[in-house]
C-alpha cells in the first residue's frame, strides 16, 4: 500500500506541474493573438550645421581688455564673411569677464593671491544650411592665429530639418515589416491573420553611420556625425482567425 501511495503521490506532483506550466504559457501567450516586432531604418545626410568657437583677451586694464576683444571680434567677423559665411548667420554672444588671480607661496605654503588681470571671453555661433562651407571654415579657422586672435573652435554639430517627415516614414516601414512577419507566422501556423489589436512604437534612435554607437533605452540622438542612420521599432498584436 505504501508503494502504491508513493506512485499516486508522484503522479499527482507531475500532473500539478503540467497544469501549472500550461497555465503560465497560456497567460504569456493568449490564444488567438500574434505579437510581432518590426523594425525600420534609413540613412540620411544632415542639412543643418551649428558651429561655435570663442576668443579671449586678458589685460590688467579692463577698458584696454575690452578694446582688444572688440578688435578681435571685427577680425573674426571679417574673416568669416571673407570665407563666404553670410553675416546674418554669424551671432556673437555677450562678453564674459573673469578676474584672474595668481596664487602666491612661501616655503611651499600658500600666502594669498595677487591680481593678474581681466580675462574677457566672447563666443561666436554659426547656424547654416550650407553644411560644406561651414565645415571648411571650421577646419581653417586656425588661420586667425596669424591675425593675432586666440580662437578656440568646437566640433560642429549636425542636424536634420526634416526629422518629423523622416520619423513618419520610419514608422511606416517598421509597421509594414511587423505586418509581414505576422502574416508569415500565421501562414506557417495554418491560421489567418485577423484584425490589428494594438500597436506600440519603440524608441526612435539616430546614430552616426559606421560609428559603432550603441542604442540607448531613452533614445540616441547623434549630433557629431553628418551622415546618420535613423531606426525605430513597432510592436503589433493581431488577432488570428
Amino acid at each position: 500500500m505504501k508503494f502504491i501511495g508513493a506512485i499516486i503521490f508522484s503522479v499527482a506532483i507531475v500532473l500539478a506541474a503540467y497544469f501549472l506550466g500550461h497555465a503560465y504559457v497560456a497567460r504569456a501567450n493568449p490564444d488567438g493573438v500574434i505579437a510581432v516586432t518590426g523594425s525600420g531604418s534609413e540613412n540620411f545626410t544632415s542639412d543643418l550645421i551649428v558651429w561655435e568657437g570663442q576668443f579671449s583677451r586678458m589685460n590688467p586694464d579692463l577698458e584696454q581688455a575690452y578694446k582688444s576683444l572688440n578688435d578681435d571680434k571685427e577680425t573674426v567677423k571679417n574673416y568669416l564673411v571673407s570665407k563666404g559665411i553670410a553675416a546674418e548667420n554669424i551671432v556673437f554672444n555677450s562678453v564674459n569677464t573673469i578676474e584672474q588671480q595668481e596664487n602666491q607661496y612661501q616655503n611651499g605654503n600658500y600666502v594669498g593671491s595677487i591680481f593678474k588681470g581681466y580675462e574677457l571671453t566672447q563666443s561666436v555661433k554659426i547656424e547654416s544650411k550650407d553644411v560644406e562651407k561651414v565645415e571648411e571654415v571650421s577646419r581653417e579657422i586656425t588661420e586667425l592665429l596669424n591675425k593675432g586672435v586666440q580662437f578656440n573652435s568646437q566640433p560642429p554639430r549636425y542636424y536634420y530639418t526634416k526629422l518629423s517627415d523622416l520619423k513618419i516614414q520610419m514608422i511606416s516601414k517598421a509597421t509594414e515589416d511587423a505586418r509581414l512577419r505576422a502574416e508569415k507566422i500565421a501562414e506557417n501556423s495554418g491560421e489567418e491573420l485577423g484584425d490589428l489589436k494594438s500597436a506600440n512604437m519603440g524608441v526612435f534612435q539616430i546614430t552616426g553611420q559606421n560609428s559603432g554607437e550603441d542604442f540607448s533605452w531613452s533614445g540616441a540622438y547623434n549630433t557629431a556625425d553628418k551622415n546618420k542612420t535613423a531606426s525605430i521599432t513597432m510592436r503589433l498584436e493581431y488577432e488570428i482567425n
